[in-house]
C-alpha cells in the first residue's frame, strides 16, 4: 500500500497526478487486483461500501473483501480474454456489517505492454438508489420499510420530500422502531444515492477511538498512528453520514460536530489544516435529547442544528394492523433464509403475538419470528414455538411478574404486591437472551443466531446484564 500512496499518473496532464487522488474522486467503488485475484488497491468509495479499509486488504483475495454471490456461482474473471472487453453483472455484496447490498459489478482485464494480462479492474456500483416506493397488494413499501397504518403512511409521505433536501435530519423513536431503515431510505431516495452511505454508532466505540474514527488522524498524531487515516466524514464525501445513538456522543466531539455543521470543514487529529467535505448528516437516537440538554449532557446549540427536520417514528404498539403484516413478512423472509415451508401462525400463537406490547418494537418482533421459525418443525407456528416470556411469569429478584395479554392495556402485573408497573425493554431483552441460551444449550453462536445478533454484540449484552461474570 505504500506504493499506492506514492504512485503517480504520468502523461495525462501537464504534471503528474497522485493515483490515490485520481481514483478516490470517483463516485463508484474501484478495485484493482493482480492476476491471482489478490487486492492491490481500492478507492474510498469502495471502502465506504464494504466497510474495509485500503491498507487492511492488500494481498487478500478479492472474494474475501467483496463477498459477492458471483464468487460462489462463478467468478466473471474466468470469462475474460486478454483481447479486452468487460463483463457487467448484477450481484449482491456482503459488507463488513453483514448487510447485503445490491450492486452492479463491471470487470475488465488490464493488459500490459507485451499483451499479457497483468491484473483486473473491478467497478462496483451501489444499486440501492434504484429502489422506489411501491404499493403491492395493499402493502406499502419504501425501501426496506413496510407498513400501511396511518402513522407509517404519514412517514412515507414525508420521506420523499425530506430526501430532496440537504438539511440535517434527526430521527427519534424507541429502540427497534426502524430508525436505521429510515435513514438509509432517505439516502437512497436522494440525489446523493450514488454516493456512500456511512453509518457510525456513537455508542459503540470508546471516546479515545471515536474522534479518530469520525474525523481521521495524521501520521504520528498519537502512539500507534503509523499512517494517515481519512475518517468516516471523508469516506462519506458526496454522500450521507448517519450518526446513530447521537445521544452517546461525548461533549468534546459534540463541539467538533457543531463546528462541521457550521462550515462543512473537518480537522483531523494531529492536522493543522481543515478539509472541506460535502456530507449530509442524519442523526438518530432513542434518548430524550431535550432532557439531556437540561442536565448538561447534550449541547443545546447542537440539538438546534440537528433538529432542522425531525422525524418521530411510532412504536409498534401504535401501528395497528402493521403487526400482522410484519409477522407475515418476517415469516416469509425466514422461511426463505432457513429453507422451511411454514405456512403461518395458528390462532393461539397469532392471538398471543397480537396481545403482546412489543417494548422492543419491530426488532423484537423480527427476533421472535426468527426464534419461532428455528423451533418450528411442522407446518404452522404454535404457542409452543414462541419465547417463554410471552406467556410464562418472569422471575426477577424473587418477585413473580406475570405478563398480561390484554390488548386494550398491555402491562406487566406484579402479583406479589398487586402493584402495577411497566417492565422496561432491558428486562425483556435479558429474558430473551436467557431463553436463546437455554434453547442453544449454552452455545453462544447459536444463541446469537436465534436473536439475530452478532456474537460480539451478544457477549456485550451478556456482560451488561450480568449473565456472565
Amino acid at each position: 500500500m505504500g506504493k499506492f500512496r506514492t504512485a503517480k499518473v504520468h502523461g495525462l496532464l501537464e504534471q503528474p497526478i497522485a493515483l490515490s487522488q485520481f481514483i478516490n474522486e470517483a463516485p463508484i467503488g474501484i478495485m484493482v487486483v493482480d492476476p491471482g485475484l489478490k487486492v492491490v488497491l481500492m478507492n474510498r468509495a469502495l471502502e465506504a461500501l464494504t466497510g474495509f479499509v485500503n491498507q487492511e486488504v492488500s494481498g487478500i483475495p478479492c472474494c474475501y473483501v467483496l463477498r459477492t454471490n458471483l464468487c460462489l456461482d462463478g467468478c466473471p474473471v474466468k470469462s475474460l480474454s486478454p483481447q479486452g472487453g468487460s463483463v457487467c453483472l448484477e450481484a449482491n455484496i456482503l459488507n463488513r456489517n453483514r448487510e447485503k447490498i445490491p450492486v452492479r459489478v463491471t470487470t475488465a482485464p488490464l493488459v500490459g505492454d507485451q499483451s499479457q494480462v497483468v491484473g483486473f479492474i473491478k467497478s462496483i456500483e451501489d444499486m440501492r438508489y434504484l429502489q422506489k416506493p411501491d404499493d403491492q397488494g395493499g402493502r406499502f413499501f419504501f425501501g426496506n420499510l413496510i407498513g400501511n397504518s396511518p402513522e407509517m403512511q404519514r412517514v412515507f409521505r414525508l420521506l420523499p420530500a425530506i430526501a430532496q433536501t440537504d438539511s440535517s435530519v434527526l430521527i427519534t423513536g424507541h429502540t427497534g422502531t426502524g430508525k436505521d431503515f429510515v435513514a438509509e431510505a432517505i439516502h437512497n431516495a436522494s440525489q446523493r444515492s450514488r454516493g456512500p452511505f456511512v453509518k457510525v454508532n456513537c455508542g459503540a466505540l470508546p471516546e479515545s477511538l471515536l474522534e479518530s474514527e469520525l474525523f481521521g488522524h495524521q501520521k504520528g498524531a498519537f502512539t500507534g498512528a503509523i499512517e494517515n487515516k481519512p475518517g468516516r466524514f471523508r469516506l462519506a464525501h458526496n454522500g450521507t453520514l448517519y450518526l446513530t445513538e447521537i445521544g452517546d456522543l461525548p461533549l468534546n466531539l459534540q463541539v467538533k460536530l457543531l463546528s462541521f455543521l457550521d462550515d462543512q470543514v473537518i480537522y483531523p487529529l494531529g492536522g493543522s489544516r481543515g478539509i472541506h467535505v460535502d456530507v449530509r448528516i442524519i442523526a438518530a437516537t432513542h434518548r430524550d435529547l431535550e432532557g439531556m440538554t437540561r442536565q448538561g449532557k447534550f449541547r443545546e446549540d447542537l440539538l438546534f442544528r440537528l433538529n432542522v427536520i425531525r422525524l418521530q417514528l411510532p412504536p409498534l404498539s401504535q401501528r395497528g394492523d402493521d403487526i400482522t403484516m410484519l409477522m407475515d413478512h418476517f415469516l416469509h423472509h425466514f422461511n426463505s433464509r432457513f429453507r422451511k415451508k411454514i405456512s403461518g401462525f395458528n390462532a393461539t400463537a397469532r392471538k398471543d403475538l397480537l396481545g403482546y406490547n412489543f417494548p422492543g418494537n419491530v426488532r423484537e418482533l423480527r427476533n421472535i419470528v426468527e426464534f419461532a421459525v428455528n423451533l418450528c418443525e411442522g407446518g404452522r407456528i404454535g404457542p409452543e414455538h414462541l419465547p417463554t416470556y410471552l406467556k410464562t411469569p418472569v422471575v426477577r429478584n424473587d418477585v413473580e411478574v406475570q405478563p398480561s395479554i390484554t390488548v386494550e392495556k398491555q402491562e406487566f402485573v406484579i402479583n406479589a404486591s398487586s402493584e402495577k408497573r411497566n417492565l422496561d425493554w432491558p428486562d425483556v431483552e435479558r429474558q430473551m437472551i436467557m431463553d436463546a441460551l437455554v434453547k442453544a444449550r449454552g452455545n453462544r453462536a447459536k444463541a446469537a443466531q436465534f436473536l439475530g445478533l452478532g456474537r460480539s454484540t451478544l457477549w456485550r449484552k451478556m456482560k451488561f446484564y450480568s449473565i456472565v461474570p
